[in-house]
């Protein structure tokens, strides 16, 4: 066992995520390049990668991250933790056979017993045909399901059918690139290849290294979903850096990645709800301090749009639309210097500028600033709120 080079502080490790999420500083590259570099982005809501690409990208258009799913060069799939995500096509097609043992488990831990004895193989190869004639909604697959397994739960089937089978959902439009009911294909069909990579885990890692180390064994289980990893680190050790936290936890890290000074730099950022940057750590003191936990991670899963104080989360946001406006709402979690809501309040004046049909930013007399995150042509802006 290699002796790990040295201690990482709290501060270490948050600018050294924040640096390979490109949050330290806006970059100046290709949402292609930046959807492969974040490692995929949390997309179970349409709108929330367009926002994640918009805070770490200079220059980004809404147009230019939907021209990449028409042209089949990013795919929005059921990937980590079982959760839809956007992921670049050549990084689906090698990832995705690695994920299979965790996307089996979270079929097995939501279905519990009601498949037992299922012909997996027959209901997924059934599904696959289905899928490859051309692209459907699974409300066009309960009736094949019940077709071939009347006494079964439909929805558990359903589930099945996601879990094991490899889909990617087809761009239908609107103003985030997918509706409500977007349908799904084969990546056959699709992307015209079949996905290529193994099951062995190796590639997962390293990619989520890259974009989250260092990082522990349970990190790389938090993100991915895929539990039992402990000895593909082993076995990648010698390719491997190490270090520990100040509790002592072994972390792991590809070489060469960034690791910032603790005391870089961390301007002020909006981060959208569900982004995977909050939730690929099993330690989300990371980026999110413990008191603010129960603010950001609510019931039901759900997971707020944060913004970033020094490279924490200091506060959340909401965009609440009527029919002509849309009013960006900042809820600062502490207090918040004068210097941080202004620079907050330019954030918000600069994302107004990033995306087309909207009107002129300006400041209020209360200190307001337009927005522009929602899309459409209404217009907006942006209030901080009194500290909760």
């Amino acid at each position: 066992m290699n002796t790990p080079e040295r201690v990482l502080t709290l501060r270490e490790l948050n600018r050294a995520t924040l640096a390979r999420q490109m949050l330290l500083e806006r970059k100046n590259t290709s949402a292609l390049r930046a959807v492969g570099r974040l490692a995929g982005l949390q997309a179970q809501v349409a709108s929330p990668p367009y926002v994640g690409l918009w805070t770490r990208l200079e220059g980004f258009g809404r147009e230019e991250l939907t021209r990449l799913m028409q042209e089949r060069l990013v795919v929005r799939a059921t990937l980590m933790r079982a959760t839809l995500q956007l992921m670049s096509a050549e990084d689906y097609l090698l990832l995705r056979p690695a994920l299979q043992p965790a996307l089996t488990r979270s079929m097995r831990s939501i279905t519990g017993k009601r498949l037992d004895g299922l012909d997996i193989d027959r209901l997924v190869g059934a599904a696959r045909e289905f899928f490859e004639e051309e692209p459907r909604t699974f409300a066009d697959l309960r009736p094949l399901l019940s077709g071939l397994e009347p006494d079964r739960d439909q929805p558990a089937l359903a589930y099945a059918v996601r879990t094991n089978l490899p889909l990617v959902q087809v761009p239908s439009g609107g103003v985030w690139g997918y509706s409500g009911k977007a349908p799904f294909t084969t990546p056959e069909r699709w992307l015209g290849r079949s996905p290529s990579g193994q099951e062995n885990p190796r590639d997962l890692v390293l990619k989520y290294l890259a974009a989250f180390g260092p990082a522990t064994v349970r990190d790389v289980q938090t993100w991915s979903g895929r539990m039992q990893l402990k000895q593909s680190l082993e076995e990648l050790r010698a390719d491997l850096r190490t270090f520990s936290d100040e509790k002592g936890n072994e972390l792991f890290d590809v070489p060469d990645a960034p690791l910032p000074s603790g005391d870089a730099p961390a301007p002020p950022r909006f981060v959208p709800d569900y982004d995977n940057l909050v939730l690929s750590h099993v330690e989300r003191g990371r980026v999110v301090p413990d008191e603010h936990r129960k603010k950001v991670f609510l019931s039901a899963a759900r997971v707020r749009a944060t913004f970033l104080i020094d490279g924490f989360v200091s506060g959340a946001w909401k965009v609440e639309r009527t029919r002509k406006t849309a009013t960006l709402l900042i809820e600062a979690f502490e207090p918040l210097s004068a210097e941080d809501r202004q620079a907050l309040g330019e954030r918000a004046n600069a994302c107004s500028a990033s995306w087309p049909n909207r009107r002129a930013p300006r400041r209020s007399k209360s200190g307001s600033y337009d927005s522009a995150l929602s899309g459409g042509s209404a217009t907006g802006e942006a209030v901080v709120q009194p500290e909760a």
